[in-house]
């Protein structure tokens, strides 16, 4: 029977460099990979993560080209955007092609970049079910986490898609991280913002006034059936 895996932190990833030939699915639900799934909604061409301000610098001014960065949850001066999803929610970004850093999601992404990765968020999660149940690959969910640690919302998330893939019967897990992150979301499910009222990335993301941005991520307004999947250095749409 084929196997689901959750790493609740990128630093936990390498203990299941043993599983053959997984897809990786990147989750950083405040904000990265809803932010990767708004902006491909709203007609973004393609997305480049890379992992450091440097890297991204070197698109500024690029003909056809978003470049967003975010530190520490905040934009910073002299890019394009942050990684506020309602940034994304315009027609300016048709077309173009977004590179984008952020604290934890893209590092998490590149760090996974030898594997298969696709990338997910609750504004996809319905599609991205049904892509990986219809796989028949191995899988593991990779947590970004905050800075190297564990979050909540992702681990819920997790919790989320582990069960819808479970139920159809072709996966089998024998992961305690499953079964933490399966229990997190079955205690959060009603009302998730509520539940992480104490959590350590609302908090952080209330003192800087983007509740909205957490709202919206945690119970989004639009629903997306693209996969976003790595293609070289690349995220591209798959449907």
């Amino acid at each position: 029977m084929l196997s689901i895996n959750i790493s609740l932190t990128p630093e936990n990833f390498k203990s299941f460099s043993h599983i053959d030939n997984p897809i990786v699915v990147v989750v950083d639900i405040l904000r990265a990979t809803s932010v990767i799934s708004t902006a491909f909604h709203y007609g973004i061409k393609e997305i480049i993560p890379v992992s450091t301000l440097e890297n991204a610098k070197t698109f500024l001014n690029k003909e056809n080209h978003i470049v967003a960065a975010e530190r520490n949850a905040q934009p910073l001066k002299d890019f394009d955007y942050g990684n506020s999803p309602f940034q994304y929610m315009n027609n300016n970004i048709k077309g173009k092609t977004l590179v984008l850093t952020t604290t934890n999601g893209t590092k998490a992404i590149n760090l996974a970049s030898n594997y298969d990765i696709i990338t997910a968020s609750f504004i996809n999660v319905k599609s991205i079910t049904e892509y990986l149940i219809t796989s028949n690959r191995n899988i593991i969910i990779l947590c970004s986490g905050w800075k190297g640690v564990f979050n909540l919302e992702d681990s819920i998330f997790s919790g989320l898609l582990c069960e819808n893939i479970l139920s159809s019967g072709k996966y089998a897990s024998n992961c305690d991280s499953i079964l933490a992150s399966t229990y997190l979301y079955q205690l959060s499910k009603d009302d998730i913002f509520t539940f992480l009222s104490n959590s350590a990335h609302r908090i952080r993301l209330k003192h800087l006034n983007m509740e909205k941005d957490t709202e919206f991520c945690l119970n989004p307004s639009i629903e997306s059936d693209i996969i976003p999947q790595l293609v070289g250095n690349k995220l591209i749409s798959v449907y």
